[in-house]
């Protein structure tokens, strides 16, 4: 990257500590860079539960409305929200959409997610150092002849009601589900939601709060894993599902409170829209593959593996017409919604494959842990990801080899992913077997030597 663009500019999104990295005046600079790069005309703008997300939000509507562009407010609101706006408003002239939100990051972050229209992600690549770029140089266009205006969407009824598409109400049976909301802004949407559906909900952290009274909602750290599960067995729940902050991502507990894997919940979620689409084609990533493939292909669908992160899924998404797309990392993404990652619906649809089939999710996914087993990603530090790499493909030269995201080699009864970070001088390991837990331990010590 350009050291001259601003800090806050990743790969992805944009993303920093407030104030020093991401403020108010370049919050108004990135609208204006986003207006003169992408010529958008209407934007939706919403923002999540920090405390620094409402000023950084109106100062990137200022940009936006001094360069002619009109600014639909959502106000509070998920990620997804925004997502569902961009895609569902093209109608009215939407051509854009800007989430102000720093998920899982620390409390002193903010940041911004971009998509333009039909909520086509921004990133890098695709616009976002051109931005960076504009506003670095200090290029900017001058204030535009007229401004635009901001209007204000209150109400959540065509989310709500898209939403519940995914599900029939009426074979809904009476679940009782932990939901775990982190404070974050997934607690109203469940409060609308739970109006129109069969479910007993106990809630856990579920009013938005930006001081973080529980410590940012980020469901993959485990002492946030301890406090749904142990909720679940108290209250005697079907399952528990907890979001991250602005619940694009979801995770999810069985009945005995164990934390299940993201990548099981791939497979069964495939199973769910293979259901209603015979044929379909279902993408996910290539860290663990082995019992996606096999649940995809026994449901009748066509899996494609995919290179690992959102803008990537969601171009691959639109090019295959694919009807499901879902990431180890607890990312779902959907053709009905727009080719877009959801937290919401995902719970929706495990509710659904509960009610319908009568087994608890605890045995739904036992059966698969046993016959694909996995390491879960290990992380280890290294200063050269590259020479590590390059060793660990010659000692494994045997194995049949694939190089879609990072370094992937398999052998008839076991595979593994090696892969670097994107944002860290870190590696990222996961090992699968055929049903052998004792080949997994073996497996993953013998690589995780190589590493170290």
């Amino acid at each position: 990257m350009d050291s001259k663009r601003p800090a806050c500019f990743k790969a992805y999104d944009i993303r920093g500590r407030v104030p020093a990295e991401l403020n108010p005046r370049l919050a108004g600079d990135i609208g204006r860079s986003f207006a003169a790069v992408f010529s958008v005309k209407k934007v939706v703008i919403g923002y999540d539960i920090r405390l620094s997300s409402p000023e950084i939000s109106a100062a990137l509507t200022a940009g936006l409305i001094d360069m002619g562009v009109d600014v639909v407010s959502l106000g509070l609101c998920g990620t997804e929200e925004i997502y569902h706006a961009a895609f569902s408003l093209e109608d009215q002239g939407v051509d854009g959409g800007v989430m102000v939100t720093a998920s899982h990051n620390p409390a002193d972050y903010n940041g911004m997610k971009i998509v333009v229209k039909g909520a086509r992600p921004v990133s890098g690549d695709s616009g976002l150092f051109a931005m960076a770029d504009l506003v670095a140089a200090g290029n900017l266009p001058g204030m535009a002849a007229k401004r635009g205006r901001q209007t204000t969407i209150s109400g959540k009824d065509r989310y709500i009601e898209h939403l519940l598409g995914y599900v029939q109400s009426a074979d809904l049976r009476p679940l009782k589900i932990v939901v775990n909301s982190g404070n974050g802004c997934a607690g109203p949407i469940v409060d609308l939601l739970e109006d129109k559906l069969p479910f007993q909900l106990v809630k856990l952290h579920h009013e938005p709060d930006g001081t973080f009274p529980n410590g940012v909602p980020n469901p993959l750290l485990p002492d946030k894993r301890e406090e749904t599960s142990r909720l679940v067995r108290e209250r005697g729940a079907d399952f528990g599902v907890a979001w991250d902050g602005d619940f694009d991502r979801c995770f999810f507990w069985d009945e005995q409170g164990n934390f299940i894997e993201g990548y099981y919940l791939v497979g069964l979620l495939a199973m769910e829209l293979l259901r209603k689409e015979p044929g379909g084609k279902i993408l996910h990533d290539p860290r663990l593959i082995w019992n996606t493939q096999d649940l995809v292909g026994a449901a009748g669908g066509v899996p494609v593996m995919t290179k690992t992160g959102h803008a990537f899924i969601k171009a691959r998404m639109r090019q295959e017409d694919a009807v499901y797309g879902g990431e180890m990392s607890a990312h779902h993404y959907f053709r009905a919604f727009g080719y877009c990652d959801s937290g919401m619906v995902p719970w929706l649809l495990v509710s659904a494959l509960l009610s319908r089939c009568g087994m608890p999710l605890s045995q739904l996914v036992a059966e698969r842990i046993a016959a694909f087993p996995v390491s879960g990603e290990i992380n280890s530090r290294v200063a050269d990801p590259d020479r590590v790499i390059a060793h660990i493909e010659e000692v494994y030269a045997g194995g049949e080899k694939d190089f879609t995201d990072g370094l992937s080699i398999a052998f008839p009864e076991y595979r593994f992913n090696v892969r670097k970070s994107n944002t860290e001088a870190l590696l990222r390991l996961n090992v699968e077997t055929r049903g052998d837990v004792g080949l997994l331990q073996e497996k993953t010590r013998e690589i995780l030597a190589l590493i170290k």
